[in-house]
């Protein structure tokens, strides 16, 4: 019992003498650069309805306490740059955006030949140094493609972020 009664008036009197204590805050920044294609990388994201599909995504990330810097893509796949709140797994964070916007997708009727996501998936974690450069990068996505495929963007991709292919993955 003395042992418990001097941890308490240890931890009172720093609490007391050390002001900063009472005044800590939390920060953080957790970026993530998602990127995921379509189910047999087909063409089925109709850009004349991708307005209505990032504003659904925008209201997952909204939902989920995170924030959205940036959202585009173009027939084939997605990208998406956000924050994530800390009490969010990133992986659970994606597969809620890839199974709600499937299901979302496919009763809209507004992307009739969508059959799905593809398994795999890009997550990236960012640095705030970089974000300007990205959300850019994600906004040109359809003058991007222009000059390079999804799997060309995809390898630099993965291996700028220091990550080893597996070359099973890209026929």
């Amino acid at each position: 019992m003395a042992v418990i009664s001097n941890f308490c008036i240890l931890v009172l009197s720093r609490c007391i003498t050390n002001k900063i204590i009472l005044k800590m805050s939390s920060y953080r920044q957790l970026l993530y650069h998602l990127v995921f294609r379509t189910k047999d990388s087909l063409p089925t994201i109709r850009q004349d309805h991708v307005d209505e599909l990032y504003a659904y995504i925008a209201g997952i990330v909204k939902h989920k306490n995170c924030h959205l810097y940036r959202i585009n893509g173009v027939e084939d796949h997605l990208h998406i740059l956000t924050d994530l709140h800390p009490s969010l797994a990133p992986m659970d964070f994606l597969r809620e955006v890839k199974v709600s916007t499937s299901l979302w997708m496919k009763r809209s009727c507004l992307f009739p030949a969508f059959r799905g996501w593809a398994v795999g998936y890009g997550l990236f974690t960012c640095s705030s140094k970089d974000l300007a450069r990205l959300i850019d990068y994600i906004k040109n996505q359809q003058e991007h493609h222009r000059k390079l495929t999804f799997d060309e963007e995809y390898r630099i991709l993965i291996l700028e972020s220091g990550i080893k292919i597996d070359e099973r993955f890209f026929p």
